[in-house]
């Protein structure tokens, strides 16, 4: 049996919103890089970008508290592999 851990996304494998998550991270930062952001703006963007139900609850379980991109990046990418969705919407960076 093949290991599907170690195959790369095909687009069959992948949802329309491959790569929301990261058009969000780049639109809370693109003003100002090294600002941190607090949990319900990244909350309240990825409603106003009407994120699919999987993502939105992604975002959802954010601890509370402010984000510098790194530590954003690190918390959503671990929320999206503890829920397996990497190859299905991508990770951030």
């Amino acid at each position: 049996m093949k290991n599907s851990a170690n195959t790369p996304p095909t687009p069959s494998s992948c949802a329309d919103e491959y790569g929301e998550l990261q058009r969000l991270v780049d639109a809370l930062f693109t003003v100002n890089p090294s600002k941190a952001v607090p949990r319900l703006d990244v909350i309240v963007l990825a409603e106003t970008f009407d994120l699919c139900d999987d993502l939105i609850d992604v975002v959802e379980h954010l601890p509370a508290g402010s984000y510098k991109r790194y530590r954003l990046c690190d918390q959503l990418n671990s929320i999206i592999t503890a829920r397996g969705l990497g190859f299905v919407y991508g990770t951030v960076e």
